[in-house]
């Protein structure tokens, strides 16, 4: 709901008694189905959501970070955005469109003192991951580390990027995926 946006960023503020400044990402959404047979609302409601909602949030976090000064803004892309996987058209590409946007906005932000980055994980033990109950082991086989990561096991690229400590990082994505990337090569 791009009217609720500003009004919500208003509110936080308000409630936090200062500006954010730092923005992530997160919200997604699934749907696994081979790509002919995929319906128009849902292909809509993917992209609605993991990609312009991304882009409206982002926008306004933009315009009130440049104003300041600085800010650190962090999509939650997926590996599914940096490789193919089959029966995941609209995530895939939704999450490949948002690695894209992250970096024409690090472009567009950096000399404004914004950052932008991303992380893109892999299967990560959520409640869309139930969506592929009955796949674990065909799926395990493509982890070389053996195993679905924990919500945790994003701490350490979040706190880098939203921390001073990656003050030099802007259009970076940062795989957290047990290096199931790697198994795609």
């Amino acid at each position: 709901d791009a009217t609720a946006i500003a009004p919500a960023w208003q509110a936080a503020e308000a409630a936090l008694d200062q500006p954010i400044g730092i923005l992530v990402n997160n919200a997604g959404v699934i749907h696994v189905e081979r790509f002919v047979e995929q319906s128009a609302e849902s292909v809509s409601r993917v992209f609605d959501t993991n990609l312009k909602g991304a882009y409206l949030m982002a926008q306004e976090a933009a315009r009130r970070m440049v104003a300041r000064g600085q800010g650190s803004i962090i999509n939650i892309a997926s590996s599914s955005g940096l490789r193919a996987g089959g029966q995941m058209s609209s995530y895939g590409a939704s999450k490949a469109g948002l690695i894209h946007l992250t970096q024409i906005m690090a472009l567009e932000l950096a000399s404004k003192g914004v950052r932008v980055n991303a992380i893109a994980p892999g299967n990560i033990e959520t409640d869309m991951h139930a969506e592929f109950t009955g796949m674990e082991e065909g799926i395990l086989k493509r982890i070389p580390m053996r195993r679905f990561g924990k919500p945790s096991d994003l701490d350490g690229a979040m706190l880098l990027l939203a921390s001073d400590a990656g003050r030099y990082m802007t259009g970076a994505v940062v795989p957290v995926d047990g290096g199931q990337v790697l198994s795609w090569m």
